[in-house]
């Protein structure tokens, strides 16, 4: 049977639910409040230089290619990216610089001969990984867990044979100092936790299937930059029919009687059959559909870290800077207590900076480069973000002036940022956390809300803030997800 639907939120995971759905014979429109698609996926451009404006690391492509060749496409003829020779170039407090190599041998090498751990213990780490994506990937990632089916399968039965083995009662930290002996590397393997916004002293050591990805699968840069990818799957939805309505902003989900019957934009009540929200699941109940009680416990959950960064024109090339790079700080334990229980800002916070222009050379003026500069910040809890940014924007350049060598101020030539007020306002996520709830207890993974509702019928959700989580790869996960639940 073919539905009329209504897809809230053109974020990646919305666009992909349409291009799903379209591609099963329903009738798709998406509205986005926002002028042009992609959610936290998007771009801005400050004079000579773009900016990727939200996600910077583009891992799993085989989800977006999926897409292509679900609608019959050759993904090449649409999509270019390529793998990445360094996933990640380190500066540790104390002067080392490391590069992280995609190929495991030279990684090895690079780690032994900067840091001195041992190269069996690299080897043991990346295995690791890999048995944890293996073993748990299709039960937590791309499978649903309202469907009693996930539970009762070759895949679970497999998981369940090894479940004191999959780190579910150590923390992260705890798992990788037992097998580093130098911090360096146990700061470098905690790192992944911030890959879903969490603190790698309190979420469970089944994160580190996260290193997989990135080490094993490998980091991409999609040609044109990372909003190459909304670009290309909207271009898709489109020539499967769905239709974008932009500047568009849905104020009402409109239910009767348990059922979905349409949604509301400003006086006018347009009617459809199914609606999928891909608005943060805390706000599609609060704003969408206040008269729906909301299951408080799920939606209640602690809220994942949230990010500042500033966009910044350089106009000098620094050579030994990556398209992704790493500032540690000194004290990571210090600065994850500030992040998840003193709600603020360590004097010496872990800085990130992607520099697309390092593979896209249009993204920035010849003679420099466009430095997206992040750094992990608490959700949005009425702080004195005015200061706080003040403070962050001089600790932040104390630090990089000071590691390479060059008075970075100097050579901003334009700027911009985003704090976790305007990520709240921009993408209507929930405290301005970027992954909705944190993973922060073994028990996060079951406490996101589901892609299909039980009590509504006709009413689905997609995204980064209910399951499988937060990220591209999920996100698109989400979408698959709920289109398979799609009745």
């Amino acid at each position: 049977m073919s539905y009329k639907v209504a897809i809230i939120g053109s974020g990646i995971a919305g666009i992909a639910s349409a291009i799903r759905l379209a591609r099963r014979g329903h009738q798709v429109e998406v509205f986005e409040a926002a002028s042009q698609p992609g959610g936290k996926l998007n771009e801005i451009t400050l004079g000579k230089y773009r900016f990727d404006a939200g996600p910077s690391l583009f891992t799993l492509p085989q989800l977006v290619d999926e897409l292509f060749s679900l609608c019959g496409e050759n993904p090449r003829e649409h999509f270019h990216y390529s793998k990445l020779p360094i996933n990640c170039q380190y500066f540790f407090s104390d002067g080392t610089e490391l590069t992280a190599f995609a190929d495991h041998k030279q990684l090895k090498q690079e780690i032994h001969q900067k840091t001195g751990e041992s190269p069996e213990a690299v080897d043991q780490a990346i295995e690791n990984s890999r048995q944890l994506y293996d073993t748990l990937s299709e039960l937590f990632m791309f499978s649903s867990l309202q469907d009693i089916r996930t539970f009762f399968n070759k895949t679970a039965f497999k998981a369940y044979l090894r479940i004191p083995r999959l780190g579910f009662f150590q923390t992260m930290d705890g798992a990788n100092k037992a097998l580093f002996r130098d911090p360096r590397m146990v700061q470098l393997f905690n790192r992944y936790a911030t890959y879903n916004g969490s603190s790698p002293y309190k979420t469970p050591a089944t994160m580190n299937i996260i290193p997989h990805l990135e080490m094993s699968i490998g980091a991409y840069f999609p040609q044109g930059g990372m909003y190459a990818i909304t670009k290309a799957l909207v271009a898709l939805a489109e020539r499967q029919g769905v239709v974008f309505h932009y500047n568009t902003r849905v104020d009402k989900i409109l239910i009767e009687r348990k059922r979905i019957v349409g949604i509301r934009v400003g006086d006018n009540r347009l009617p459809y059959d199914r609606v999928v929200s891909n608005m943060d699941i805390v706000n599609s109940y609060k704003k969408l559909m206040p008269q729906i009680k909301a299951p408080s416990f799920l939606l209640k959950q602690p809220k994942s870290s949230s990010a500042l960064i500033f966009y910044w024109g350089i106009k000098k090339q620094f050579k030994q800077l990556d398209v992704h790079n790493i500032f540690f700080s000194g004290d990571y334990k210090d600065e994850f207590e500030h992040l998840f229980e003193k709600g603020t800002i360590s004097d010496d916070p872990t800085v990130y900076i992607h520099i697309s222009s390092k593979c896209e050379a249009s993204d920035a003026p010849t003679y420099g480069e466009n430095w997206f500069t992040m750094i992990n910040v608490p959700n949005n809890q009425g702080q004195n973000w005015d200061q706080l940014i003040t403070e962050a924007r001089v600790k932040i350049l104390k630090k990089l002036s000071s590691q390479l060598g060059t008075p970075i101020e100097d050579f901003i030539e334009c700027e911009d940022y985003l704090d976790p007020r305007l990520i709240e306002s921009k993408t209507s996520s929930a405290q301005g956390a970027l992954y909705g709830n944190s993973s922060n207890n073994l028990f996060a993974a079951f406490l996101r809300h589901a892609n299909k509702s039980r009590r509504i019928k006709g009413l689905y959700f997609c995204g980064g803030s209910v399951h499988p989580g937060g990220g591209i790869p999920m996100s698109l996960s989400s979408a698959k997800i709920m289109a398979d639940s799609f009745s």
